[in-house]
């Protein structure tokens, strides 16, 4: 029987495999995991620092059998900088002088962590059955596609700064992927990343100056040395209520990695504990003053395109990323990587994530024929990539989220339900219908240099 991944969620491969494929990780997730608090005016060597712990704690309470990596939040930028912008002085440019709200800023991401276990504790008591009633394939399906296809601008838009750049980033990590074997075929990202840095010196893209100015080790700039969590209903108001388009993301994202190693993340570790994991990561990251942590889709890419699923290689980017917070001259370094380089990579990665979301449909035989799976894919995938928003108070749905619910409410309404679970309507438990380990398409062969290269 063949597997499906060239290393398994358990194994672990040599140190200098080990080390490479973990600075991959580090790489794929660094330009959004520092562009959230470069966006916000937060520190960014805390979130890096916050980054790492909160990945290993992750791993520790979800037993290491979800290889997840914790990286800052898109969601919390709008937030975090309204927050920030309560009552604060202001220079005569009109920049931000001083954050008188920045206790309260850290106070309102540690709320946002507390519901997290609070969800967490629900579940756990109530279990996840209630899962395979709302969130059957068809919906799983098409919302996993939004998930990588709503970022497809982003990538884009990156890649368009310098488009011959991003080509030459995206066509060698495809060349890579395709045609190398060993070692070599298992690091497309950062070979892709190398040769496009390079091509970028090489266009005078890259500026230097920043790495020259900056020390080799430096302190990160600890909040909780200088100002205390303060918990303000006014910052809470703003903050909180996102919680609920993370958490759904925090599902969808789950429902993604369990698609590509075969297993389902929501029985086993639990959601219950990988909520527990990213609310402790973003309660953590709020107490020292970064950004609030979240799955990431770029890793869970990565996983999918390289089929390295090690929590090591997953515990070795965390410790990296944490080290980079006190390295001050290579975390200038990996800062002046262009928008175009991310973006040429970005390209492939956002497309592994929407290819699984057709994938879920496809294992599980979704019949389009059917008038209600039409109905549901469609809406689903319209309203998600499209960007519709509602206001609901405080509360702003948009994006995936919105597509997410939406689709659950068409699937309860909607007649003949048994008809979105496919091959699996005659089941009661929530069980993914992915490619497991009985696969014997050609994508999980796993050749003998692959083999001797872990």
């Amino acid at each position: 029987m063949e597997k499906k991944l060239i290393l398994d969620v358990h194994e672990k491969p040599k140190v200098a495999h080990w080390i490479a494929l973990s600075i991959q990780h580090v790489l794929a997730m660094f330009g959004s995991t520092v562009l959230v608090p470069m966006l916000t005016g937060l520190p960014v060597s805390l979130a890096l620092v916050s980054s790492g712990i909160g990945t290993l704690f992750y791993l520790f309470v979800t037993k290491g059998k979800s290889p997840v990596y914790l990286g800052s939040s898109f969601a919390y930028i709008a937030p975090i900088t309204s927050a920030l912008a309560l009552g604060a002085t202001l220079n005569a440019d009109g920049s931000i002088a001083s954050h008188p709200n920045y206790g309260a800023v850290m106070g309102g991401l540690m709320m946002v962590g507390l519901v997290y276990l609070v969800i967490a504790l629900i579940i756990k008591f109530i279990g996840t059955d209630w899962l395979n009633k709302i969130l059957p394939p068809v919906v799983i399906g098409p919302t996993i596609m939004v998930i990588g296809l709503s970022l497809a601008g982003t990538a884009v838009n990156m890649a368009s700064e310098h488009i011959v750049v991003a080509l030459i980033t995206l066509l060698t990590a495809i060349i890579v992927s395709t045609y190398t074997k060993g070692l070599l075929q298992l690091l497309p990202i950062f070979s892709g990343i190398v040769v496009g840095y390079i091509s970028a010196v090489v266009f005078q893209l890259v500026d230097f100056s920043a790495v020259n100015e900056a020390s080799l080790f430096a302190m990160p700039d600890f909040a909780f040395l200088h100002s205390k969590p303060v918990f303000n209903l006014e910052v809470a108001a703003i903050m909180v209520p996102v919680a609920i388009v993370t958490i759904t993301e925090h599902i969808g994202d789950h429902l993604v990695l369990g698609s590509i190693v075969g297993r389902d993340l929501t029985k086993n570790p639990g959601l219950h504990r990988t909520l527990i994991g990213d609310g402790v990561a973003t309660f953590f990251a709020g107490f020292i003053g970064g950004p609030a942590n979240t799955t990431y889709g770029e890793n869970t890419g990565v996983i999918g395109l390289t089929k390295v699923a090690s929590v090591w290689v997953i515990g070795g980017a965390a410790v990296t990323a944490f080290a980079l917070g006190f390295i001050g001259k290579f975390t200038a370094l990996v800062q002046t990587i262009p928008s175009a380089v991310m973006g040429g990579v970005s390209i492939l990665l956002f497309g592994v994530i929407a290819s699984s979301g057709a994938r879920v449909l496809i294992n599980n035989q979704i019949d389009f024929g059917r008038q209600r799976n039409l109905i549901i894919g469609a809406v689903i995938l319209i309203v998600g990539i499209g960007g519709l928003t509602i206001n609901i108070g405080q509360i702003t749905l948009s994006g995936m989220a919105l597509a997410a619910i939406i689709g659950v409410i068409l699937h309860l309404i909607l007649p003949d339900k048994e008809a979105s679970y496919g091959q699996r309507s005659n089941k009661t438990e929530f069980e993914l219908e992915v490619v497991g380990e009985e696969s014997t398409t050609s994508e999980t062969v796993m050749t003998k240099e692959q083999t001797t290269a872990i």
